[in-house]
């Protein structure tokens, strides 16, 4: 008979069975039966006895057992996914498990149950509206939220007043920078960009456009997708250092290098600080074509926390350090964040951007 471990428990092995499988970098799926609905019914303890014995047959004894949402939602760890392609393996566990249940439950408790199979490290499909991480294989993250509701409450309060008093303190220079742009090439003052915020989510990423009107944005994908898989090498003159962002990017136009090695054309992402789509510090949001090329551990850096202006690649490392290296600092941001991290970032922007000498 099944043992269901409780819900602290199970999402501890989740947790350690997303993070081994991040480096070993091998698929596993999380079966959830999801019993919610019979939660306010008079069947509610035949139901959940019928689903515990329907999971008990349905997994293997080396897969863990127990509950994601205590007492509603019933989950198995199937450890090893095996050869099968991802529909044909969910396909099979879904038949198996919707079997197990038919032979426990009732058929009328059948409608107050549900299956879902989720896996993890599953490729994502060319359309990028599907590219977004599933949250259900980090409980850990919604829970830290709900540990530290009031600073990340107060984080937005910061968040608000900042990006508020920027824009009104900003606004003669939004005006110039806009002008400037109108005035010296075609196309619109704002470019706006899908990028990807926290656990993917899709949004519209404001700039001041530095760049020729209807360009093919190919050049960078293949340089991206170069510095991401470090086989990009800027050559002695850098000593060696790889670069984050295109140094001689033929899209670029004049006032738009100027506007990028002073990091002026990010100052529309304060209205995306204003609509809460980002936070004035955090990693920074990344294109959905190259989401796609991260590693497993690299996604990380888009899970754990909303992304930012500014954070601590900005002012540790900026465009010298790798991708790696970068991906690592966003890491450390998020494991390490605070409030007065927040304050301490944001007071040593102005020099890294001043001084820094290697954005493009």
């Amino acid at each position: 008979m099944l043992k269901t471990l409780p819900e602290e428990l199970f999402l501890g092995i989740l947790c350690l069975e997303r993070k081994r499988a991040e480096r070993s970098r091998k698929k596993f799926p999380l079966l959830l039966i999801d019993a919610q609905d019979a939660i306010n019914t008079n069947r509610k303890s035949e139901i959940l006895a019928g689903v515990v014995k329907a999971a008990d047959a349905a997994r293997r004894e080396t897969d863990p057992a127990g509950w994601y949402k205590e007492r509603a939602i019933l989950g198995i760890i199937f450890t090893e996914l095996g050869a099968a392609e991802d529909a044909a393996a969910i396909r099979r566990l879904q038949e198996k498990v919707h079997a197990a249940l038919a032979a426990q439950l009732a058929p009328q408790d059948l409608d107050f149950v549900g299956v879902s199979v989720h896996i993890f490290g599953a490729e994502s499909d060319d359309d990028h509206n599907d590219i977004s991480a599933d949250p259900t294989f980090y409980p850990d993250l919604v829970h830290e939220r709900e540990s530290k509701r009031l600073p990340f409450l107060l984080k937005r309060v910061m968040d608000v007043a900042g990006s508020l008093a920027a824009i009104v303190a900003l606004s003669p220079l939004f005006l110039l920078i806009a002008a400037v742009i109108k005035l010296s090439s075609e196309g619109p003052v704002l470019f706006k960009q899908e990028r990807l915020g926290q656990f993917g989510k899709p949004f519209t990423c404001f700039k001041f456009r530095s760049m020729k009107a209807n360009n093919n944005h190919q050049i960078h994908q293949e340089f991206i997708t170069k510095v991401i898989k470090g086989t990009y090498n800027v050559g002695q003159a850098q000593e060696g250092a790889c670069i984050y962002k295109m140094t001689c990017d033929p899209r670029v136009t004049p006032i738009g290098q100027f506007l990028r090695r002073t990091s002026l054309d990010e100052l529309p992402q304060f209205f995306n600080v204003l609509k809460g789509d980002m936070s004035l510090v955090g990693p920074r949001p990344p294109i959905a074509y190259e989401y796609k090329e991260y590693d497993v551990w690299h996604r990380r850096r888009v899970l754990e926390v909303k992304p930012g202006i500014t954070g601590l690649w900005q002012v540790r490392g900026r465009s010298r350090v790798r991708f790696d290296d970068m991906v690592r600092l966003d890491l450390q941001y998020a494991r390490y964040w605070s409030l007065w991290l927040d304050v301490r970032i944001l007071l040593a922007t102005p020099r890294a951007v001043a001084f820094g000498g290697d954005a493009f």
